[in-house]
């Protein structure tokens, strides 16, 4: 029988890169469920290809819309409806929603003994230790889809954590790679969701523009792989051949290389631990005529200089980060403040955070809520000087 399948923001860019992967691989691979925050012409075009018996759609008024044009199809309704489909039998949820909001369902799938596959690494820096405790509780597995964690899985395949020296955790440096700092201060959200080498969503491709993804990255990986933050280290590839590499302790490096394109890892996350005999692409050797490193500028980049800071201190210093920067990349998207006041708005917030341990649901979540009022006052403060 074919692989069922939960995705979670079927509408975004990572649900549709899973769907053409279901569609590619029919004999293994089956669309379960499908959700969207408000975009329920293009879930109604998936509704009608796929035939899930239950959905899930974010905003109220477009829930009630669709459920008056499909009255066959049963219609879960805001972050409660997510948390339904997340706890459906089902073999594996495939969450690609954007931001914090992956957070519940993501848990509420581990509790019901649904395998996860991670797209959405907000909730891992808000929660990590609290979602790979509830995985293990309950022996399932959760499967990184992100490109680079993905490769450091497939490297770490066989080897124990304790065997790993070095985790070097590849970014492209995104569209401002070594422009000085002085000429993006008045650069619009359209250039820097320009990603040069990946096709992502406009919030993921700002993060990358920042550098805040990698730092995100950064604490995922911690958690994901349970090594320390002194093992991880970022190096600007911008070709984005080498997805991530694993150096051991005995000097061996072993690197993933790949096309640039998602549906590589979404296909390896989907069919683990199988993999499937004819890929979507393949990587033409013969085509690499350059293959470049390098370190990463933390002056040009404070983004992920904030990220290693939030690592180090830990509780629910990940929760103010992700919920800060969350706040500021969306009003730099609304024209609200400029590219070089997202890490200002960050700084502030993670200053002001009364940082405790993460010990729980409630107090993560109460730890959110305060950066992102805290967020937007810097944000109302900046405007006002």
């Amino acid at each position: 029988m074919p692989r069922r399948v939960s995705i979670l923001g079927s509408t975004g860019s990572i649900g549709n890169s899973a769907l053409e992967v279901i569609r590619r691989y029919p004999d293994k691979l089956a669309v379960h469920t499908l959700s969207t925050h408000s975009d329920i012409a293009q879930l109604t075009q998936q509704v009608e290809e796929f035939s899930p018996a239950h959905v899930a759609i974010m905003d109220a008024e477009a829930a009630k819309e669709f459920t008056q044009q499909h009255p066959a199809c049963t219609v879960h309704v805001g972050i409660e409806g997510l948390c339904a489909l997340a706890q459906l039998d089902t073999d594996i949820v495939l969450c690609g929603v954007v931001g914090a909001v992956g957070l519940r369902p993501i848990l509420t799938a581990l509790e019901h003994g649904n395998q996860v596959a991670l797209a959405n690494k907000e909730p891992m820096v808000m929660a990590g230790e609290l979602i790979m405790s509830t995985a293990r509780k309950h022996d399932v597995q959760v499967l990184p889809v992100d490109s680079e964690h993905n490769a450091i899985f497939q490297c770490l395949n066989g080897h124990d954590a304790s065997g790993v020296y070095k985790i070097h955790l590849t970014a492209s440096g995104g569209p401002f790679y070594k422009q000085p700092r002085e000429t993006l201060a008045n650069v619009a959200p359209e250039q820097a969701a320009n990603h040069p080498t990946w096709n992502m969503g406009e919030k993921i491709s700002i993060d990358s523009a920042t550098l805040m993804n990698k730092g995100l990255e950064i604490i995922e990986a911690m958690w994901l792989f349970d090594v320390p933050l002194e093992k991880i280290q970022v190096v600007i590839h911008p070709q984005s051949i080498i997805h991530s590499l694993v150096e051991f302790t005995d000097g061996s490096i072993l690197a993933h290389l790949g096309v640039t394109d998602m549906t590589l890892p979404i296909q390896y996350a989907l069919t683990w631990p199988e993999r499937v005999d004819e890929p979507m692409a393949r990587l033409d050797l013969t085509t690499m005529k350059d293959i470049t490193f390098d370190a990463p500028d933390f002056a040009q980049f404070p983004c992920l200089s904030l990220a290693l800071e939030a690592a180090h201190k830990g509780g629910t210093a990940g929760a103010a980060l992700n919920a800060a920067n969350e706040i500021a990349v969306e009003a730099y998207r609304n024209h609200e403040i400029p590219f070089l006041a997202i890490p200002e708005i960050v700084q502030t917030v993670l200053n002001d955070a009364a940082i405790v341990k993460a010990t729980s649901l409630a107090v993560i979540l109460q730890a959110d809520t305060e950066a992102r009022a805290a967020a937007k006052h810097a944000i109302a403060t900046l405007n006002m000087s």
